[in-house]
């Protein structure tokens, strides 16, 4: 992402931020993503940099007035005056937004670390699960049905903004199922000040272990860092941590491929 990219983001952040999340409002701006989705000609104009900036604003209030909150129409109309870099970078944005005012509910209510884990979790279930990926993923399936499918699987087993949320992945805008829930994972962990770090080892971490290894790794980095606990018996023993598009290799599964790729080069 570009400088002038993240600063619009930024900004369109603080926009959310200021308005507020209240129940309905993620809705709301899913809403309004769903409709700029569907009609190009829309999206285009409210980001066309040859109309002046109230203008955008003003078609933005012109065509969502009465069809959606006054929270959602503000976060579209400043969104339109931030000179996206064309229609399909403003519905991201829109898109994100939603996101965010469910993940700020959750956050409210003091969840939001239940949220971003329950997130997590399901969607290593849905990865480690051919069938069911196929199942929600499939293309040939209408997207209401697979929605239906996770709302049924999560339902009174996970909290509501972590079913809202894993019901708005299907659509997979982030190209896929799982890209989408990771990303869900990330924004959680931003608004909680904390970057995500994927842990995998071959037994479940005691929850002193997980303190333990949050803070070596939060010293590392230089800031507080989330902990995802993997367990996956294939990396034989020691740990394997990947934050964002590092790798910290430190199993012995690990250490032999790296030995073996030495022999072969």
């Amino acid at each position: 992402m570009s400088h002038a990219s993240e600063a619009r983001t930024s900004a369109l952040d603080a926009v959310g931020d200021r308005v507020g999340a209240t129940p309905g409002v993620s809705g709301d701006l899913f809403g309004v993503a769903d409709a700029l989705e569907a009609n190009p000609a829309v999206r285009k104009a409210l980001a066309d940099p040859g109309l002046p900036t109230e203008a955008r604003k003003g078609l933005a209030h012109q065509l969502f007035d009465g069809k959606v909150s006054a929270v959602a129409v503000e976060v579209l109309a400043e969104g339109s005056a931030l000179r996206m870099s064309g229609g399909a970078a403003l519905l991201a944005a829109i898109e994100r937004q939603g996101i965010r005012a469910e993940l700020r509910l959750a956050e409210q209510d003091g969840t939001l670390a239940e949220v971003e884990d329950e997130l997590f979790r399901f969607g290593r279930l849905v990865q480690s699960d051919n069938a069911l990926r196929e199942a929600i993923a499939g293309r040939t399936v209408p997207l209401a049905h697979r929605q239906e499918l996770v709302r049924g699987l999560l339902a009174g087993k996970a909290k509501e903004s972590t079913v809202r949320l894993a019901e708005r992945a299907v659509a997979a805008r982030e190209r896929t199922f799982d890209n989408t829930l990771t990303g869900y994972v990330t924004l959680a962990a931003q608004l909680r000040q904390r970057t995500v770090a994927t842990v995998t080892v071959a037994r479940p971490l005691s929850e002193e272990q997980v303190e333990r290894l949050g803070a070596a790794l939060g010293k590392q980095v230089g800031r507080p860092v989330a902990i995802q606990v993997v367990v996956d018996p294939d990396v034989v023993g020691g740990v394997r941590v990947t934050l964002g598009d590092e790798v910290i290799e430190g199993t012995v599964s690990g250490r032999l491929e790296q030995a073996r790729r030495g022999l072969t080069h």
